[in-house]
Formats: structure tokens, C-alpha cells, sequence
């Protein structure tokens, strides 16, 4: 058998095994537009499933400066920001989210995801040890596992039981948590944690990607991570810290030095986005305002974030769900194990500025409608 047969007889074995499991997944084209709307195998939707919760990733503004950028800069980094240059836009930004977060500097990466596998090893090593919530992104776990540093998890939001971890964790702590949880929506207690990291002569290192923008929180961490990608509507993450920090991750962020930077484009949209949100910041209340209306017309909990999730349980039904409503003119994706935990399958809401009153509205009805009570 050739070394062709054997690697197509090894992927269609692990595709057969996720069609059984229910696990396949595939790529949908779908072209999205402004106002939160979508268009999916030629039927208009309206968008409840996305992160642009600005509704800034299609805003004119946004296109304009990445087209003027392109024009100036061209549309690609050429290489790792320490082989080509620093693009004056990088550093524009970098001056800009510091200021946001209210640290000494800052450094801006290729994405989120690679700002935390590249920080996270740079931060910790062997001898040490890191505390993390159970509910920490992935992107988080990866970093951790990258660092070589003993892991402990531990219960999501539970500051008591971080705190038993620690007693007896070998060499410097880092204690890792998302601001706002992706999947369920609900905000860590920061100052909690940040009091037992002083106790503790630990680091507090927080992932911001779904509250940047959106949540009136004072951050203690001494590192924040976030993204460019959700409440700003471009690309991109960045890491926050004290300016020593930042001048050793420049050197030993791996996922800094061997990538290639942002394009000129995406940089300039992500500082006009910027602008717009110090500008506009009626977008952040009407997003938060969107997300409180269909708590209140589901009789839900009041929301945390502008992430709402439907807990559905069983993933075949929650994809069925999510199914009859896109029949219904709504993209509401259905997530399942292993992104959530076996019997959590659901429905993830998110909202933002571009939904008017009345898209939640008949939102709300559809879902009454298709989930009976």
C-alpha cells in the first residue's frame, strides 16, 4: 500500500467515525453584510450567532481605512514584524490599547488564539504551575500545555477552590480566566481573583476577547490578553502588561517572532473601530439593551454579556433546533460536544448594536415556536 492509500484509508476512517458520533462538521458559504444580516444558500437571514457585537465588521468606516491602508502599505506584512520592520500602524495601536486597558505597553498578534499560545509559555515554565478555570478557551489550554508548566483546573467561577490549588503549587502561579465566558455568557470574579493572586504572590492573566468594548469592568490583571476580532470587527489579538513584559514576549512570544505580522488593512480598520467605539458608545447599550429585551420575552435569567446560551441537551435536537430556524430566517448556530460538555448541547445568542427591537422580538417568537414549552 502506497503512503497516498494509507493516509486517504486513515482520513476516511476518522471521517466515518465522526459521521457515527454526530461529530462531522462542515464549512457553510455564507456571505455576511451589515445590520447583522447574512445570506446562506440564497435565503436573507438575520445573524444571532456571531461576535461583531458592534456590528462594525461591515461598517464603511472600517472598509475605508483598510482600503486607504492598502493603497499606503499594501495588503500584505511580508514576513515576522522583527525581519521586515515594524508597520508604523502596529505601534499606533499598541499606544491605543494600552491606554484602553490602563497598562504601561502592549503587544498586538496575529490572533487571539496566538497571543495566548505564545504569552503563556513565555510567562511560565517546567517549574511552575498554572490555575485555570475548567471553562478557559482553548486557545488557553494550548498555551498551558505549550509552557511544559504543571496545569491545575479548577471549578469554574469557584475562588475557593483556586485558592486550594495554590496552597502547595510548585514555583510561580499563574492563575488564567476569560473576563466573559464564550459559551455560557457569565463574568469571572476578577477582583476575588485578583486578591488571592496578591495573597499568593500569584500572576493574574485574563482573556477579554468577548468583553473588550461591551463591558463596563475594571480589569486588576496584570496581563490582559483580547482580541480585534469581535466587539472591534477586524483581526488580531494583543497581550496588555507592564512594558518589561512586553519587551520580553517581543523576544520570546514564539508565536510573535516566526509569524508573519497583520496586514497594514486590518490594522488601520481595528484603530478606526476604535475611534468608533469611544465615539458611539450608545452601540455597546444598544447591544447590551437587545441582549436584556429577549432574556425578559423568554423569561431567561438577566444576561452577564451579550452571550446568551439556550441550554438544549441533546445535540441532535439542538441541531434540528437550530436547523428550523434558519428555515425561519435566523442564523442561530447549535453548539455541541467537545466545544461544551455532553448533555449541554445549545444554542449560543449572541447580540449586537445591528439587531433592531424588532429582529429580537420575532426572534423570541420563533424560538418559543420550535422549542415547546
Amino acid at each position: 500500500m502506497s503512503s497516498l492509500d494509507r493516509l486517504t484509508q486513515h482520513a476516511e476512517a476518522r471521517v466515518a467515525q465522526l459521521h457515527e458520533t454526530g461529530r462531522h462538521r462542515t464549512l457553510k458559504p455564507t456571505h455576511r453584510m451589515a445590520g447583522a444580516r447574512a445570506s446562506r444558500a440564497g435565503r436573507d437571514l438575520v445573524s444571532f450567532c456571531d461576535n461583531d457585537y458592534l456590528s462594525l465588521a461591515c461598517d464603511e468606516r472600517l472598509i475605508d481605512a483598510a482600503c486607504e491602508a492598502a493603497r499606503r502599505y499594501g495588503v500584505g506584512a511580508g514576513a515576522s514584524r522583527l525581519i521586515t520592520g515594524n508597520c508604523p500602524l502596529n505601534g499606533i495601536l499598541e499606544s491605543r490599547l494600552a491606554e484602553i486597558k490602563a497598562t504601561e505597553s502592549c503587544l498586538v498578534f496575529g490572533s487571539g488564539y496566538l497571543a495566548n499560545v505564545g504569552a503563556i509559555p513565555a510567562l511560565v515554565g517546567r517549574r511552575d504551575t498554572i490555575l485555570m478555570d475548567e471553562l478557559s478557551h482553548s486557545c488557553m489550554h494550548a498555551g498551558a500545555r505549550l509552557s511544559g508548566a504543571e496545569i491545575r483546573i479548577f471549578e469554574h467561577n469557584n475562588v475557593r477552590h483556586a485558592e486550594t490549588l495554590m496552597q502547595d503549587a510548585p514555583g510561580q502561579v499563574l492563575l488564567m480566566t476569560e473576563t466573559v465566558f464564550s459559551m455560557d455568557g457569565d463574568v469571572a470574579p476578577l477582583d476575588e481573583l485578583a486578591a488571592l493572586c496578591e495573597r499568593h504572590e500569584a500572576w493574574l492573566m485574563t482573556d477579554d476577547a468577548h468583553g473588550f468594548g461591551m463591558l463596563d469592568q475594571a480589569n486588576p490583571a496584570l496581563v490582559q490578553m483580547g482580541t480585534l476580532s469581535k466587539s472591534a470587527g477586524a483581526y488580531g489579538g494583543y497581550v496588555c502588561a507592564p512594558a518589561p513584559v512586553i519587551e520580553m514576549l517581543t523576544s520570546r512570544a514564539r508565536s510573535l517572532v516566526y509569524t508573519t505580522g497583520l496586514p497594514a488593512p486590518v490594522l488601520a480598520a481595528a484603530l478606526a473601530a476604535l475611534d468608533i467605539m469611544k465615539a458611539e458608545p450608545e452601540r455597546a447599550v444598544q447591544a447590551r439593551s437587545n441582549a436584556a429585551l429577549f432574556c425578559d420575552l423568554m423569561a431567561l435569567p438577566a444576561p452577564e454579556s451579550l452571550v446568551v446560551p439556550v441550554i438544549i441537551g441533546d445535540e441532535d435536537r439542538a441541531m434540528a433546533i437550530s436547523a428550523a430556524l434558519e428555515q425561519e430566517g435566523f442564523l442561530v448556530t447549535a453548539i455541541r460536544p467537545p466545544t461544551v460538555p455532553e448533555g449541554t448541547s445549545r444554542l449560543r445568542i449572541t447580540f449586537a448594536a445591528g439587531h433592531s427591537e424588532a429582529d429580537v422580538r420575532r426572534l423570541a417568537q420563533a424560538l418559543k415556536e420550535v422549542v415547546p414549552a
